[in-house]
């Protein structure tokens, strides 16, 4: 089984893995108060999730 002839160097193995890089997920409004969230997440501001209110609201500290 053939080895690599050169051991490639850390610049040469970050410009190889540049695009591997995990992007952002979108946000989307809520449908109860128009906040901007994640998806699939229930809204921070006024706990609801698909139109529903949840108990677990979330709060920042």
């Amino acid at each position: 089984m053939p080895n690599p002839r050169r051991r490639r160097s850390k610049a040469k193995k970050g410009m190889n893995r540049t695009h591997k890089k995990l992007e952002m997920t979108g946000e989307q409004k809520c449908s109860n108060c128009g906040e901007p969230t994640q998806p699939h997440r229930i809204c921070p501001k006024c706990g609801y999730y698909k139109g529903r209110p949840y108990n677990a609201t979330v709060t920042k500290a």
